[in-house]
């Protein structure tokens, strides 16, 4: 039996009703009001997957009604009834977007038919997306290489993992490849044919992050003109990784926490408590172990997130994967741009190793793509790579040499480096604190410590 729900819209009781009852008997959930006005409430409490409207109800005609249900329920299934039909009024009704246009005395066995057909296509069409987005997913399985004994040694521990269902936390700098772990964790675990959904904590502004994880209703705050699902929900059977988790903001911790604990969310402006089952993977730079001394990030949801910590090493400690990682790079952004390549050369492999890497694998990836576009010969010479911080290092060297021969000291340099970083900054104190790769209370700590200093000074 079915368990969809219908809401019949009509003004006259009896015949509401009277459907209402028909539809029961047919295994659907049904109810029945008697104005558009009680409708839109009923939309929103009762959230319907189809609606049934007679097309006279005093002033508001079918189609009046079927635009304000549209505006904010545009995928809602829409049959409209009337005793006073014409060929212009249906032509106009289905042009709109109404899926039926039936007359009284409505046929109720007709209806019931149109009404299965129309919800399993819709439940087809949903299942389809769904399948389109799991089979894109397993086309896009990671490729993860490494030789070196540290990435075996990871592997492993994912191939491990993979068959639980605890949390996971990937830790290490920016482009390891933190979400090619977590990518392949999914992959290889139980809930592959579920959902992959991916949430960029840092990409996302602070006041949509909430809606954007948890859903919200409509009406929530301004502009939620509809319903909106969120992360978690999307998520469920599957895995859901979030990135950059060391910026989620401290109000929003505890909702998360109870993801962890509960496995229930409620959507923003809602109060309808929804069951997930998800799988958490999370993934910082920064540490968190800190971020928790700093009063940055709760200890409990530390400890729910720590569950099985996968730390990745920098590139420049696992120097024997770059030449491997190097030509998998070659070959694909040869295939990608049509270039016939034979390899890299002797030279280009010496200054490949002779590099330090700080922006890891990402910054090969990058580095590798810029030299196969604009490589002259038919194999990658050492001219062909350029790195982006041979320069800056000189810079620094030249400038630690300097400060040797003076009387600055540690203090003094930290508050003019400080100073500067805030002034780039426009005095934004979480963007410094990101540059400096120091927590915000910490830096706001120091930048308190100048102030005092300064005004010590004065009074000097």
């Amino acid at each position: 039996m079915t368990e969809n729900r219908i809401l019949i819209v009509d003004d006259d009781p009896g015949q509401a009703d009277s459907l209402r009852r028909v539809l029961l008997l047919e295994g659907f959930r049904a109810d029945c009001v008697f104005s558009p006005e009680e409708a839109m409430v009923s939309i929103a409490d009762r959230k319907p997957d189809a609606i049934v409207s007679d097309f006279r109800m005093g002033e508001v005609n079918g189609l009046d009604f079927y635009r304000q249900v549209q505006a904010i329920h545009p995928d809602m299934l829409f049959i409209l009834a009337t005793g006073y039909g014409t060929v212009e009024t249906a032509i106009e009704a289905l042009r709109l977007g109404v899926h039926d246009f039936l007359t009284k005395p409505i046929d109720t066995d007709e209806l019931v038919i149109k009404l299965k057909k129309a919800l399993n296509y819709q439940s087809l069409q949903t299942e389809n997306t769904r399948l389109k987005e799991q089979i894109a997913g397993l086309a896009e399985r990671p490729c993860i290489i490494g030789n070196s004994a540290a990435m075996k040694s990871i592997l492993e521990e994912v191939s491990q993992v993979a068959n639980s269902v605890a949390t996971v936390l990937v830790e290490g700098e920016s482009g390891t490849g933190k979400e090619l772990i977590a990518k392949t964790i999914h992959a290889d675990s139980p809930r592959s044919h579920g959902s992959y959904i991916k949430v960029n904590c840092a990409a996302i502004p602070e006041n949509l992050l909430e809606s954007e994880l948890f859903g919200h209703e409509a009406g929530a705050f301004t502009g939620a003109v509809q319903k909106r699902v969120g992360k978690f929900e999307l998520a469920d059977g599957g895995s859901i990784f979030l990135d950059e988790v060391g910026e989620m903001p401290l109000h929003l911790q505890p909702k998360l926490l109870r993801v962890l604990q509960e496995r229930e969310i409620e959507r923003v402006g809602g109060s309808e408590t929804i069951k997930v089952d998800v799988r958490v993977i999370a993934a910082t730079n920064r540490d968190l172990e800190e971020m928790v001394k700093e009063g940055d990030f709760r200890k409990d949801l530390f400890y729910r997130l720590n569950v099985i910590p996968i730390r990745l090493p920098s590139l420049r400690d696992r120097m024997e994967d770059v030449l491997p990682i190097a030509n998998h790079f070659l070959s694909r952004f040869s295939e990608q741009n049509g270039r016939d390549l034979s390899g890299i050369g002797d030279e280009a492999s010496k200054k490949l190793l002779g590099y330090s890497w700080p922006g890891n694998v990402r910054e090969l990836e990058n580095c590798m793509e810029r030299a196969v576009v604009l490589a002259r010969g038919h194999e990658l010479a050492a001219t062909d790579f350029h790195f982006s911080d041979e320069p800056v290092a000189a810079g620094i060297d030249s400038l630690l040499e300097r400060l040797l021969t003076t009387d600055m000291s540690l203090n003094e340099l930290e508050r003019r480096i400080i100073l500067m970083a805030l002034e780039r900054c426009d005095g934004n104190v979480s963007e410094t604190a990101r540059k400096l790769g120091m927590t915000r209370r910490s830096l706001q700590y120091r930048v308190e410590k100048i102030k005092s200093d300064d005004e010590e000074d004065a009074h000097d």
